[in-house]
């Protein structure tokens, strides 16, 4: 049976042991059920930084030189921050369409408190690491990211045999990486069961219900999303059609639909990635690491949404200026989202404040924060997918045009 397939099967069957066992069962479940999800995250995490330290290397050395790096890396970032842009354009769109949030009463007592949203300045200097091993012990990514594009460019300038024996080491030690998540990847199905049995046990149709509008309004965007732009840039850009595409994506939109983690998905992204869209290893290694760190169409699109379902509850009208304003907070914002559960709450607030709306909003959002991580992180997979099947293929295209000109 297909791994896709027991995966989906997993999920569908969790969601309706999760009805069936309602809350009561929430005891037994969180003792006995819920730690294996825990394990199996766990065993993903446990390859992280490895895969991404040592794919990024490998990735850069394949490129060759500092100049092809230099300009793969414009393109990654441009298509990134577009897509993003578009992401929350899109989630307003819905958002206005369905008015997620009218006649929704409010309790007394809605308040919250919010871990304060980094500033861009203390993202970029987040960035480089003062201790590359204390940044990989914590699993920071982007400060590992860094670390690993200057080993990478420092290992190119060495150049030579000495050059290449760092390069084959490195090579190694990303095979021995993609095996290890081959095995992991066999246990997906008992982790996705484990995972999803609590969420769907706890908050269950009552909790859910009332809030089905914002549920419905984010799912709709996302597949939208999906369907016109990612579908748009593999078949136009990437001349692959959008079924294979969908298709060679399915196992990382499910991992990333249960998990809830753009960075625990990466290492299936990865090798999904070279395996069923025949994106090439140096990109897949370059592009999709990058993209599981500052990628988070999801996320924009998330925010879009919740901003006007929050507006909607308070009664207030946003103004095209303060639309405006949320899309371009909600792009930069997105750079910072680290790529783990719940991140995108804290960025929500960071836009929330930057037009002026109720931060006891989240209170709301927060209730069903985690349904809607599902779906905003699948979408945050399957943008870093398609960006590497248009990258890879503008490099082909690059390829045969130098080779034409020598001839």
């Amino acid at each position: 049976m297909n791994l896709s397939f027991r995966i989906f099967l997993a999920l569908i069957l969790s969601v309706i042991a999760g009805l069936i066992a309602g809350p009561e069962s929430l005891p037994f479940i969180k003792w006995w059920i819920a730690p294996v999800g825990t394990m199996f995250i766990n065993l993903i995490k446990m390859m992280i930084v490895p895969v991404v330290f040592t794919s990024l290397i490998v990735g850069m050395t394949g490129l060759g030189d500092t100049k092809k790096l230099g300009r793969i890396g414009i393109k990654t970032l441009g298509l990134y921050l577009a897509t993003t842009a578009v992401a929350i354009v899109i989630g307003f769109g819905v958002a206005g369409i369905s008015h997620p949030g009218v006649g929704t009463a409010l309790s007394g007592g809605a308040s919250m408190t919010v871990k304060e949203a980094p500033s861009i300045m203390q993202v970029f200097v987040a960035m480089i690491p003062a201790n590359p091993v204390q940044s990989m012990a914590k699993a920071d990514i982007l400060p590992v990211i860094i670390f690993a594009l200057f080993i990478g460019v420092g290992i190119i300038q060495v150049g030579g045999e000495r050059g290449q024996r760092l390069i084959d080491f490195f090579d190694s030690c990303a095979e021995v990486c993609y095996k290890v998540i081959a095995i992991v990847m066999q246990l997906a199905p008992i982790g996705v069961f484990a995972l999803l049995l609590p969420v769907v046990a706890q908050n269950g149709p009552k909790v859910l219900l009332p809030l089905l509008s914002v549920i419905l309004t984010v799912a709709v965007a996302c597949v939208l999303h999906a369907v016109l732009v990612y579908s748009a840039l593999a078949s136009v850009i990437g001349k692959m059609s959008p079924v294979k595409f969908f298709r060679g994506m399915s196992e990382a939109m499910l991992i990333a639909f249960t998990t809830c983690s753009s960075s625990a998905t990466l290492p299936v992204n990865m090798k999904n990635a070279q395996e069923k869209l025949g994106v090439s290893r140096d990109v897949a290694s370059f592009v999709l690491p990058l993209g599981a760190t500052i990628n988070m169409d999801g996320t924009a699109l998330y925010m879009g949404v919740c901003s006007l379902f929050i507006a909607n509850v308070f009664g207030i009208d946003l103004s095209l200026q303060q639309m405006m304003m949320i899309v371009m907070t909600g792009t930069l914002a997105s750079i910072g989202t680290a790529g783990v559960p719940g991140a995108g709450l804290i960025m929500l607030a960071m836009v929330l404040q930057s037009v002026g709306l109720p931060i006891e909003g989240l209170a709301l959002v927060a209730g069903i924060d985690r349904v809607l991580d599902m779906f905003r992180t699948c979408i945050n997979v399957t943008g870093d997918g398609a960006v590497a099947v248009v990258i890879n293929e503008t490099e082909k295209i690059e390829g045969n045009a130098r080779e034409a000109e020598l001839v």
